[in-house]
């Protein structure tokens, strides 16, 4: 193995007089080698409040000149870059806190410091004291000669940084931790991901090109699959095109909305957008709800060129709310010219969202006919080998529990209480190490929203002796309300001593899951059942009338209920089941 050797890292005053002294401040020759002669990487951050910085992450081969550059004409009023860009550097030319990280290697080529120069801004982007951030180009490379690199460098060049200021540095793990983190545009693809975003690319060009309108993609993967990934990645590249002059002139100056029907998800886009510092050219919010969408865009004469759906299987097929039409999807195509939608048809959980086998095939059908459909199949979130992955599968597709697999890379265990478990999952989120860990239920004990039960401070999930609130109930203080305010339910402290449901974590992922499955999940004659009496889940087991039918569904969308709680570990998935039958068979699962 090859010892990768230590980075230099040297910080400066970022102002006109030390970039222009710069070769006189560093005098060691090996120093000046690696900083002044051969590529490097360079993060200019200007502090201006107590907790909050602006940040530009770049890479250059001439860091003085690269430097006059942005303090002599990207500050100017006529500069050929963005209008927030272009005040960053205009700040960063008037303060007297702007400070600059200078980072060589005496490895460093150009597809190596593009690379690290993308994960920095990935690392960035998941960090909440860093408000805003600038030079957001991803250049993810693929491979070269020194790529088995990019990893062990990128963490000896973080762990030096974190030295100098662990504020604006956290740990990594924390970092990896944060819901923007694992939803920023700047992942690096993998190469099925990346395939599918230049095709899905090249068919909105074709789109808008011979202006086509209510054309439809269709991009699905089971969780875990990497589609949010793939549609941040997406929604971020379309982005650039669109400003880029001379870039993309099919692209240039069109529209982009991202929409989502989930509460948690639209917070963490909400943050991207506002630390990326994106905004529709109309003053429209390009990031939103559904229903709120298509309340702004009721006309049909001017429509949306790119909308994108995350979650799509959450749209609503009949009307609710504030939402008077009959389909969601279909109103969304009648006021676009491209729509993508991102959806996982095992994921669906209300009976507003249900949508007919037949139609779903016919919509995939066309959507294939014509080259709109794109299916992930890499499993991305679970570090499990694939037998494991199997195991739960079979639980979840097919009703059957066989004897729990070895496997030394994921935790995949049944505890004989939930108190074992929560103590477990206790432990797991108190080692930093470990990461976010909570415990989760299916949707079996009473929850009202905005109201409070009789005779008990909370609502509870209760086994035995064993009770603990459902989420987003236990009393924040000030602090927590301030800290908690633009975080994920699992990200917030307090909840720890919560139980998440469906609804809260689906489309979020955990280091460690603790799985309390309800009464509403039986084991008979040698097969999982569902028991619709026992479950709480109105949106569930209320009978739904589609195309003038009363249907009952609950038993598909209570199998997507557990199917979205098995597949929330990454790292390991704890089990305890309410009932005596299903819980007798998991233990024998894994005895030796």
């Amino acid at each position: 193995m090859v010892k990768i050797s230590a980075p230099i890292i040297r910080k400066f005053e970022y102002s006109q007089n030390e970039i222009q002294s710069l070769d006189k401040e560093i005098t060691n020759e090996k120093d000046s080698k690696l900083l002044l002669r051969y590529p490097t990487i360079y993060i200019v951050n200007d502090q201006f409040s107590d907790d909050k910085y602006s940040i530009y992450v770049g890479e250059t081969t001439d860091i003085k000149r690269r430097s006059l550059e942005h303090l002599q004409n990207d500050s100017k009023e006529d500069a050929a870059i963005d209008e927030s860009s272009q005040k960053f550097w205009q700040d960063v030319d008037n303060s007297k806190d702007a400070e600059m990280y200078l980072i060589g290697h005496e490895h460093f080529n150009k597809s190596l410091t593009l690379d690290i120069e993308n994960k920095l801004i990935h690392y960035m982007s998941g960090i909440d004291k860093v408000d805003h951030l600038y030079n957001r180009r991803t250049n993810q490379q693929e491979d070269y000669y020194t790529s088995d690199e990019l990893n062990p460098i990128f963490s000896k060049i973080w762990n030096k940084l974190r030295n100098d200021n662990r504020e604006l540095f956290p740990l990594e793990r924390v970092i990896r931790d944060s819901a923007i983190f694992k939803a920023s545009p700047f992942h690096k693809l993998t190469k099925e991901q990346f395939d599918a975003r230049d095709q899905i690319i090249m068919k909105i060009e074709e789109a808008l090109n011979r202006n086509k309108e209510g054309q439809l993609i269709l991009v699905s993967g089971e969780a875990g699959s990497g589609k949010t990934v793939l549609l941040s990645s997406l929604f971020y590249e379309l982005s650039q095109l669109s400003t880029k002059n001379g870039d993309n002139k099919i692209l240039e100056g069109s529209s982009q909305y991202l929409l989502v029907n989930h509460d948690q998800q639209l917070k963490v886009y909400e943050q991207i957008i506002e630390k990326l510092g994106l905004s529709s050219k109309d003053g429209k919010k390009i990031v939103t709800k559904p229903t709120m969408f298509l309340n702004e865009h009721e006309s049909l004469d001017k429509k949306a060129d790119v909308i994108l759906v995350d979650e799509a299987h959450l749209l609503w097929t009949q009307g609710k709310q504030a939402y008077r039409g009959e389909n969601q999807l279909q109103d969304l195509l009648d006021r676009a010219k491209v729509v993508v939608a991102i959806f996982d048809e095992n994921q669906i959980l209300s009976r507003e969202q249900y949508v007919d086998e037949n139609e779903m095939r016919k919509r995939l059908h066309e959507a294939d006919l014509s080259g709109n459909y794109i299916r992930l199949e890499n499993q991305m979130r679970m570090h499990a080998n694939p037998d494991t992955i199997g195991w739960i599968r079979n639980v979840i597709d097919k009703h059957e529990i066989f004897k729990i697999p070895t496997d030394h890379q994921y935790d995949l265990k049944v505890f004989d209480s939930p108190e074992n478990m929560f103590k477990a999952i206790a432990d797991k989120s108190k080692n930093q190490e470990s990461g976010i860990s909570r415990m989760l239920a299916t949707f079996d004990w009473e929850y009202i929203d905005k109201k409070k039960p009789e005779n008990e401070d909370y609502w509870n999930v209760k086994v035995g002796d064993f009770s603990m609130p459902w989420n987003l109930q236990l009393p924040e203080t000030k602090e927590q309300k301030l800290k908690n305010r633009n975080l994920a339910w699992a990200e917030q402290e307090q909840t720890i001593n919560e139980i998440g449901s469906t609804f809260t974590i689906q489309g979020f992922d955990l280091n460690y899951a603790g799985v309390i499955i309800g009464p509403s999940v039986k084991y008979r004659d040698g097969k999982i059942i569902f028991d619709k009496k026992c479950s709480k889940n109105k949106k569930a087991t209320q009978r739904r009338t589609y195309n003038g039918k009363k249907l009952d569904i609950s038993d598909r969308l209570l199998n997507n209920e557990l199917n979205v709680l098995l597949t929330r570990g990454v790292n390991g998935l704890y089990i305890y089941a309410v009932d005596e039958q299903l819980q007798r068979k998991l233990m024998e699962s894994q005895e030796e």
